[in-house]
């Protein structure tokens, strides 16, 4: 059985990527719930307001999918997913400070031993350029707001958190590889994971 997690910033194509993982592998896909987020319009408006309540928010549904998906997993050979439960963590170091990011470590510390490790990480890089054009193309009202100076900063705290990950990691270029348009690109992405996930 392969679990693997695809991630990266806001609009690299994690979510496309992951369902062509999943196709090809005939297994599951296990999507991060975004819009069902009720403070995410209003962090992006105010993030100081609404930083904790979103990262909580996030932190609790991540967590409780995770913990479902291995209880299921006598029915699926293989897992995708668009999300790592680290991922939470990622963010809440940019948008948390003081005594609330002290309580939100606290409950990270809690729940993370609890999470099982991915067999594969593919990490998806790209810069702001990029990622603009594409949040712009699938339209999200509350992704609106967000600065360049903010995918910046997530674009370096990714870098950081994957330069000491431990454990199997594949980086991909996102502006090299057209996975979604491009035949060519899309088997050699998916090519290449596989391979590394039979290795792992």
């Amino acid at each position: 059985m392969a679990y693997i997690t695809v991630e990266g910033p806001i609009g690299v194509g994690k979510t496309s990527l992951s369902r062509l993982l999943a196709t090809e592998l005939k297994g599951r896909v296990m999507h991060e719930v975004v819009e069902e987020n009720p403070f995410l319009a209003a962090f992006y408006e105010d993030p100081l307001a609404y930083a904790f309540k979103v990262q909580v928010f996030f932190l609790l549904s991540r967590y409780k999918q995770l913990q479902d998906m291995h209880q299921g997993a006598l029915f699926y050979q293989h897992t995708v997913s668009d999300y790592m439960f680290d991922k939470d963590f990622i963010f809440a170091s940019m948008n948390l400070s003081g005594h609330e990011w002290e309580l939100y470590k606290d409950l990270y510390s809690q729940l993370s031993p609890k999470m099982s490790r991915p067999d594969l990480v593919v990490y998806l890089r790209a810069e702001p350029d990029l990622l603009f054009e594409r949040i712009a193309k699938r339209n999200r009202s509350f992704e609106k707001n967000i600065e360049a100076s903010y995918l910046e900063k997530l674009n370096a705290s990714y870098d950081d958190y994957f330069s000491r990950y431990q454990g199997p990691l594949h980086i991909i270029e996102a502006n090299q590889y057209d996975f979604i348009e491009n035949q060519e690109d899309r088997i050699s992405v998916l090519s290449d994971i596989l391979n590394l996930a039979q290795a792992a």
